[in-house]
């Protein structure tokens, strides 16, 4: 039995699908004619790397989020609680809710600031 990359490799080359890189740094498949792009093909290509980029922008944001939501929950009870009465679950709520707003609000309008130096 042959080992997986060896299989796929074996199709893709009896299938003549594979690719080489252009001088103009296009991917072109070998047995197959240049084709010109369309304006409409173009823009969809275009569409679609904004695209990905936005999901994979938004994908590492959940991911950083989710980092910083452990430590401001290990931030508070570590430091806050020990100040707080033993039965005070809702006060260390709303001080991890209130430090996430400020620190959510903070970056927001860093980041809105930014947006609008490079759109000028």
């Amino acid at each position: 039995m042959l080992p997986i990359f060896l299989r796929i490799w074996f199709v893709i080359v009896y299938l003549g699908a594979y690719m080489i890189e252009n001088s103009t740094s296009k991917l072109y498949y070998i047995n197959m004619p240049e084709k010109k792009e369309t304006p409409e093909e173009k823009k969809l290509h275009i569409e679609l790397v904004k695209q990905m980029l936005t999901l994979s922008t938004s994908g590492f944001g959940l991911v950083a989020a989710l980092a910083w939501n452990s430590l401001i929950q290990e931030m508070v009870n570590s430091y806050v609680k020990k100040f707080l009465p033993g039965g005070s679950g809702i006060i260390s709520l709303f001080i991890y809710a209130l430090i996430v707003t400020i620190l959510a609000v903070i970056v927001t309008y860093q980041l809105s600031k930014i947006s609008n130096k490079i759109q000028k």
